[in-house]
């Protein structure tokens, strides 16, 4: 479902200086940004970076500011719900608003799952980047970033599948090269922020070793592996209630 108003059209480029991100939204690519529901509605935050349009992509997404241009697209932030789907509609509004020197502000709720989800499938789209050097743009101007696994799928299936032709429509649709060539500029200095980040600890690579602290507090890796041996212990423990009687048992029978 959505709520959209787009009248778009190609046009010149502004781009902006690449920035790190701790708090807020962060810049992913010149005139893109990723944040979280509380940054949709600070107007600070939407004035210092001149936001003209909002993708808005959670289970009440809604128009807020009359004075921007919105793509409000409902979805879950579960494994099963298909944000594939949504991926050429979200391009369109993205590339479009940055081809008419927009700003746009991709957000969810937490920003962590789809609206970076929607992020990292834009880039692919619009590079030359894989989903995972993708994503590892996306999470170099936003260390949470840490979309579910069932996206994570959906997104590699995207490229297996879908990727090709997806670049194909938006270069027959868009044949600017406006932002070509920043967009690269930008993903290389990006995917070196994110090689620093990664060797300081500060942003996490979704592998973190069973018992070693995740820097962002956010790996599903390492959860579903204390997941896992929370399960196994529990079996153990289950099984050694159950020896002692087994024993019993086969005791009194010999008697």
């Amino acid at each position: 479902m959505f709520c959209t108003e787009i009248v778009l059209e190609q046009d010149s480029v502004v781009v902006l200086p690449p920035r790190k991100s701790i708090f807020g939204m962060g810049l992913v690519l010149p005139g893109l940004y990723v944040g979280n529901y509380r940054d949709s509605k600070d107007s600070s935050q939407l004035a210092k970076y001149n936001i003209t349009h909002i993708l808005a992509i959670h289970d009440t997404a809604r128009r807020i500011h009359s004075d921007k241009h919105y793509l409000c697209v409902m979805a879950s932030d579960t494994p099963d719900q298909n944000l594939t789907q949504y991926f050429s509609l979200c391009n369109d509004f993205i590339h479009a608003a940055r081809l008419r020197d927009g700003n746009v502000l991709i957000h969810c709720l937490a920003g962590m799952s789809r609206s970076v989800t929607v992020a990292v499938a834009y880039i692919m789209s619009v590079t030359t980047l894989n989903w995972k050097d993708a994503l590892k743009v996306v999470k170099a101007g936003r260390n949470v970033a840490n979309p579910n696994l069932g996206f994570q799928q959906q997104l590699e299936q995207f490229e297996c599948t879908a990727l090709a032709e997806e670049r194909r429509r938006l270069k027959e649709r868009y044949p600017s090269l406006a932002l070509v060539y920043k967009d690269q500029e930008q993903c290389a200095l990006m995917l070196n922020n994110y090689e620093e980040l990664l060797q300081s600890r500060s942003i996490c690579e979704g592998k973190c070793a069973l018992g070693e602290t995740c820097p962002t507090g956010l790996c599903r890796s390492a959860t579903q592996k204390r997941s896992a041996r929370k399960r196994t212990n529990t079996r153990s423990q289950s099984e050694m209630r159950r020896s002692p009687s087994t024993s019993s048992t086969k005791s009194t029978s010999s008697m």
